[in-house]
This record gives structure tokens, sequence and C-alpha cells, in this order.
């Protein structure tokens, strides 16, 4: 994996505008001004990769848009170890920046090119997950509870299932809504059975999908 001083540049004026915009935490921040998020798009877009946009990767899906990436990840309010379960793989970038943070990431991708190039690039890069492919509706229970909970795409309603694998204490973030615009929601479960809820802004994100793809 080449790191050059073009890419470091390029993040570190990334890191930059994401302060403008509004992104305070430093250490998501130092983040991603670590992780090189060109090597986790085709390395003709190296132009496109620190700007502040979205962009298509395969099967029809997106790397997030850098600021999305900070906002989810700061509002997650996760600290070095805690557990952690990303619904929607994807690059694999997101998962990068929890990595480099410390925390331990258990993300599951329903599409099997997706999981399989995710984890070869987390793997090149030196950053430990656990990946499963499978379907993100059902969690990983049995890895639970969790910390906190990504959703990296828009889903409808939070399913009661993922709730059910939050520690008490920990936050799930997700973009909720239909197609067109979500709102970024934060889930808090405070007692066993006691749920808040806080909304952050609206956002555009690819809808999830049940199930599993072979492609």
């Amino acid at each position: 994996m080449i790191d050059s001083f073009e890419a470091k540049g390029r993040r570190k004026k990334l890191v930059e505008e994401l302060r403008v915009k509004g992104i305070s935490d430093d250490e998501v921040l130092r983040a991603i001004n670590t992780v090189p998020r060109h090597v986790f798009m085709d390395p003709a877009f190296l132009s496109h990769a620190y700007t502040d946009k979205a962009f298509p990767i395969s099967s029809g899906q997106t790397i997030s848009q850098p600021y999305t990436v900070a906002i989810q990840t700061s509002l997650l309010k996760v600290s070095k170890r805690d557990k952690v379960l990303e619904i929607g793989t994807g690059s694999g970038y997101q998962a990068a920046v929890l990595a480099e943070m410390g925390v331990r990431v258990y993300t599951i991708e329903r599409f099997r090119d997706l999981y399989i190039k995710a984890q070869r690039t987390l793997g090149e890069l030196g950053y430990n997950a656990d990946f499963f492919y499978g379907d993100g509706y059902e969690g990983k229970e049995q890895y639970g509870p969790f910390d906190g909970i990504i959703i990296t795409a828009a889903i409808p309603e939070i399913p009661d299932k993922l709730l059910k694998q939050l520690k008490t204490g920990g936050r799930l973030v997700a973009p909720v809504g239909h197609s067109g615009v979500q709102i970024m929601t934060v889930v808090t479960r405070t007692d066993t059975d006691i749920f808040e809820t806080s909304t952050f802004g609206n956002f555009v994100f690819v809808p999830m999908l049940k199930g599993t793809v072979n492609s």
C-alpha cells in the first residue's frame, strides 16, 4: 500500500475542512488523518479520495462522504477497546477509522465481493476487525452486547433485535428514513428496556437491504 506525500497532504487539508464544518472530536480527526482513504477506492481516483463527497464503489454501493464518517463516528462516543458492531462494511473505510481509534470492530456485509475485498484491504493496512458475511438486520448477538452499533445504510426503522444487542449506556447511530433523505439518529440504551432517541440532521445513504448477495 503506497501512501504518498501527496495523499498525506490531501488528508491534512480534508481534516482542516472537516474542522471548519464542525467536527471537533480530535481522536476522530486524527484517525481520518491517518487512514489512507484512497486505498479503499480505485487507484485512478486519487484526486477524488480526499474531497468531502461520497464516491461509487462496486455492487452499487458507495464509500461514504468523509464528513458523514466523521459525524457518525463522533456520535458513537467510543473509547479504546470498546466493542462496536458495524452494519454495512462496504469498502471497509469506516471500519478502518474505528480500528485506528483502538475500537474492537465487528462488521457485517451482505455483498460477498465487498466482504472479501474489505478484509484484504484492512489486513494490508494492519488493522484488525472481525468480518462477517451476512444479513445486517440480524446483528451479531453472540458477540454482544456492544458499546456501539453503527449502521452505514438508510434504514426505514431500527430493528428491536439490534437495539437489544446494545449494552446499557451504549449508543446506536443510524440514518433513519426511506429513499431520499434520512435523519441521522442516535439511540442510547439507558436501562434494560429504556431507549432515548436524538437526531442530528439530514443525510443521504443507499438503502439497507436484507439477505445476502453472492457477488
